[in-house]
């Protein structure tokens, strides 16, 4: 508690006036101007000790007295005359006032103030922190008024305290004011709450931060966002749960409605590429031919289902691990925000990362490819493994730590600009300014880790392929018109319109060989995947080519035409386009 010597000096520091006639109703958060709801005659009139106007100037209006006092505390503070505030200088000098404060109180000081970095506060910026500081201290001041008429009285602290979920007596309450009443009324005015904490930190005050959830943004899927912070209250009414519910009904309908884009987002991260620039359009219109209108939505029920699992593990594991770092406080710091909040995202999504793998192959599924949700599971499991399921696993991992550092970073920084610049009798931002600085501070992260998460989708639909085998075409579509198109000799294209070939394809990892058989000819063909390489056409001709694969399909280029061939189900289907002619061959396994 601040004693009788320094309670006088720090009452100096700020403006003690409460003219109505000199500031012109202007309050400039030092005290200046009535208190909240009071007139200019009735604080004259207030014949409580320590509210009498003082005749000097107003030093907030630009009195000489007020900077002449700041530098006189500025003296105090600064034992060793070197014209900056240590730590070690705090510690005595506040002792000489009879302001008694923890060396980790003293350290938070110094470091909100420093904004030099270089370990103490000159004059300017110890000024700086005061101001800030006082300005914090109003706002918990008007939030604790509850009756709005200047002044705190034992009811409503207690009202204030359960709010937060702290349950105290009025003996209790009755304590707390007499610590920080100067005069013996048994309430406290703006100046006694002022001077009691305008050296005391207050980084995370729970008026504040209870505006302040970060969870009004946009829910397309994709966040990974650090958990809220819950009160006491709110845990022990059941809030807590009935916030998360809600949050998950409005994340599905969120989900849904913004489906359509979600799979174009992966279907142009997987397909898109230097030589197949596909468009917004264009994708929209390449989904609604290929499969309906209906196939906007493919994806969205693992999308839609996955919330509640996700949501309760990553609040769960959140809870724990503020624990097991030793935080005793509701309201944690960024730094704690971010080690708890990335390591509880990390968990979560490590709990739930085969939904996200089941979420891409089914976005980008084929019609008629998969019959739901368990049965793409079940090819996963028979072709690919149980290791499938956790592809792009590491890059998911890794792109966390940018997304919740620099939401969480641009998030506080919005949060104290609109604190510092508007907030005048309350901290509530309003559900626009939550959506306004959640949106930005989401989208900032988002682009951060987008590289890591365009590696992690790519990865994800990487099917392993098995064309080893041999297979028979039983059906071909625009064969001779193909064949006339990339320059094939007559006599080939009469023969080859009523023969059906038979290949057999050998896959060794990377390596290929394909043999083309018919009553005529075949031709044997070798490639490489990534290798430039040469093949032999049935007319003989040979093309020189390279073969990549692309999410289980082989696409080789040559200055022909282009093919693509992949496997759906038991089939083998290979996509030739040449100009304007696309030839598709059907085989099946012999």
């Amino acid at each position: 508690m601040i004693q009788q010597q320094g309670t006088r000096l720090l009452a100096g520091v700020f403006c003690q006036c409460r003219s109505a006639e000199t500031h012109a109703g202007v309050d400039l958060g030092g005290g200046c101007g009535p208190p909240p709801s009071a007139s200019p005659q009735l604080a004259s009139q207030d014949s409580r000790p320590g509210s009498e106007i003082l005749d000097h100037p107003c030093d907030m209006c630009g009195g000489p007295e007020q900077e002449h006092r700041l530098k006189v505390l500025f003296q105090i503070l600064d034992v060793n005359g070197d014209g900056g505030i240590c730590v070690n200088d705090l510690t005595i000098g506040l002792k000489k006032l009879g302001v008694h404060r923890t060396e980790h109180e003293l350290r938070k000081i110094v470091k909100a103030g420093d904004k030099d970095l270089d370990g103490q506060l000159d004059f300017k910026e110890f000024v700086h922190y005061l101001r800030d500081h006082e300005k914090k201290l109003r706002l918990v001041f008007k939030s604790l008024d509850k009756k709005n008429d200047g002044w705190i009285d034992s009811q409503e602290i207690m009202q204030s305290l359960r709010d937060l979920g702290i349950n105290i007596s009025e003996e209790q309450a009755e304590e707390i004011l007499r610590s920080m009443d100067k005069n013996g009324t048994m309430t406290i005015d703006w100046d006694e709450w002022r001077d009691y904490h305008l050296l005391h930190p207050a980084d995370n005050i729970p008026e504040i931060i209870l505006y302040w959830k970060h969870s009004t943004i946009l829910d397309v899927g994709e966040s990974i966002i650090v958990p809220d912070e819950f009160t006491a209250e709110e845990k022990k009414t059941g809030m807590w749960w009935r916030h998360l519910v809600a949050g998950g009904g409005a994340g599905a309908v969120s989900r849904t409605c913004t489906a359509p884009l979600d799979r174009l987002k992966v279907l142009m991260q997987v397909h898109a590429s230097k030589s197949n620039s596909m468009r917004i359009a264009g994708g929209f219109l390449q989904m609604i031919r290929e499969g309906g209108v209906r196939s906007l939505w493919r994806g969205n029920g693992i999308n839609v289902i996955k919330i509640a699992p996700e949501s309760a593990i990553k609040f769960m594991a959140y809870e724990q691990i503020k624990r097991l770092i030793g935080s005793n406080q509701e309201t944690l710091g960024m730094t704690e925000r971010f080690v708890s909040g990335s390591l509880a995202g990390a968990i979560a999504q490590s709990s739930i990362y085969p939904m996200e793998v089941l979420k891409t192959r089914l976005a980008l599924r084929k019609t008629g490819q998969y019959s739901g949700i368990v049965d793409c599971a079940k090819h996963i499991i028979q072709k690919e493994g149980m290791a499938a399921f956790y592809k792009g696993y590491i890059p998911n991992m890794l792109g966390i730590i940018p997304y919740a550092g620099i939401d969480l970073a641009v998030y506080e920084t919005l949060k104290n600009s609109w604190l510092q610049r508007f907030a005048t009798d309350s901290p509530d931002p309003g559900v626009f300014v939550l959506l306004a600085c959640g949106t930005t501070s989401s989208t900032c992260g988002q682009l951060a880790s987008y590289p890591l998460a365009l590696v992690r989708t790519r990865m994800q639909a990487q099917a392993d392929m098995d064309f080893n085998g041999t297979w028979k075409v039983y059906s071909e579509e625009n064969l001779e018109e193909f064949l006339k198109v990339i320059g094939a000799p007559e006599v080939v294209v009469k023969m080859r319109k009523d023969v059906k070939p038979v290949m057999v394809i050998k896959q060794t990892g990377r390596d290929f060989t394909c043999t083309t058989k018919t009553p005529f000819c075949s031709r044997v063909n070798s490639f490489t995947i990534g290798k430039e390489s040469e093949i032999c056409s049935l007319d003989g001709r040979k093309l020189k080519c390279t073969v990549r694969e692309e999410i289980g399909k082989l696409i080789c280029e040559t200055n022909k035409f282009t093919s693509v061939r992949e496997i759906q189900g038991d089939e083998m289907i290979e996509t030739a386009t040449a100009g304007s002619v696309t030839f598709i061959s059907r085989s099946k396994r012999a």
